[in-house]
């Protein structure tokens, strides 16, 4: 059975209430868009089944994956191709959702497989995480890398939050299995709906911020005590892959096919819109990495890989924006 039919029997009600890809619709006032100015340029992701659903920008390399076979793709800051770097199915990797760095390691998660991945960045694997065998449907989506080098890894389906300590994730590349632990509980999960998704630290690294994608609330997890508490903010559905900028959030809502721009209050306790922005060619933007002074978003065409619709293009690609405009 195909990868892209076994995500379709696991998250039926996530393709029910996003009906969202196939039925939301944003009023032509919600987002401006902007043409592409001399800063704002194409990346082509070579991979016939790419699905790009997340980003990862460091200093030297930017990195994607596919959401539909696992494939991850590299290129050079600065490249306008990303090219295969680690095939598909490799390590049981048979999906990839969320991808971020921390030193010299690459963080990925499994999406529908219920698998996390660290590699180094020459490819090898230091370890291959499995989430707790409760029986549950499990989305293991996006990760954020605490000050401390402490993963945090959020689930859609299951109202956790897992955590791998900075050892593991230095350790030496043996491909050790490893069982993703629990370490934070979430709450206003819904049922079989996609909730927390997005996820990003505090600056001082004292707190998360994890974003939903059903209600498109925000809340801030302190660290320290496991305390949740909803931050006062604007809702924001389909609230996809998080970016942070010091007190700045930059927001995919996948849907909308917009990136959302919110000023948090130095408590981090409530944020304001300050824009809301879309771009041309813009196709399902479920990830946002920061580069220098760009805005990477992706076009994942998820809208093909749920439900089967006609690709809007043949070729897969993200879009890199001049941050300010």
């Amino acid at each position: 059975m195909s990868n892209r039919r076994t995500a379709r029997r696991a998250l039926p009600t996530l393709t029910a209430t996003s009906a969202a890809l196939a039925a939301l619709t944003v009023p032509a006032t919600a987002a401006t868009t902007h043409d592409a100015t001399d800063s704002a340029h194409t990346i082509t992701v070579e991979g016939a089944n790419a699905f790009p659903e997340s980003i990862a920008a460091g200093s030297r390399y930017i990195y994607t994956g596919s959401i539909d076979d696992g494939t991850i793709y590299r290129g050079r800051v600065g490249s306008r191709t990303l090219e295969p770097f680690l095939p598909a199915g490799q390590d049981g990797r048979t999906q990839a959702t969320g991808i971020k760095i921390t030193g010299n390691r690459l963080l990925i998660a499994g999406a529908f497989t219920g698998r996390f991945f660290v590699y180094t960045d020459a490819g090898k694997l230091v370890a291959r995480y499995t989430v707790p065998g409760t029986g549950e449907s499990t989305l293991v989506n996006d990760a954020a890398v605490a000050p401390n080098g402490d993963v945090y890894v959020t689930d859609s389906f299951r109202s956790v939050v897992y955590r791998i300590p900075a050892a593991q994730v230095n350790a030496p590349a043996t491909g050790t299995h490893r069982t993703l632990q629990v370490a934070y509980h979430l709450p206003d999960y819904v049922a079989g709906q996609s909730n927390g998704n997005g996820i990003t630290t505090s600056p001082d690294g004292t707190s998360l911020i994890i974003g939903y994608w059903y209600s498109g609330a925000l809340y801030r997890l302190t660290l320290a005590t496991g305390e949740v508490h909803k931050i006062a903010a604007p809702p924001l559905t389909s609230a996809d892959g998080i970016a942070r900028r010091g007190n700045t959030l930059y927001i995919a809502r996948s849907v909308n096919n917009e990136i959302a721009t919110l000023r948090l209050s130095d408590d981090d306790t409530r944020a304001t819109l300050d824009s809301e922005r879309t771009y041309p060619g813009a196709d399902t933007t479920t990830a946002v990495a920061l580069s220098g002074d760009q805005l990477l978003v992706s076009n994942s065409q998820m809208d093909t890989y749920l439900y089967g619709d006609p690709l809007t293009s043949p070729v897969f690609t993200l879009e890199s924006l001049p941050l300010h405009y």
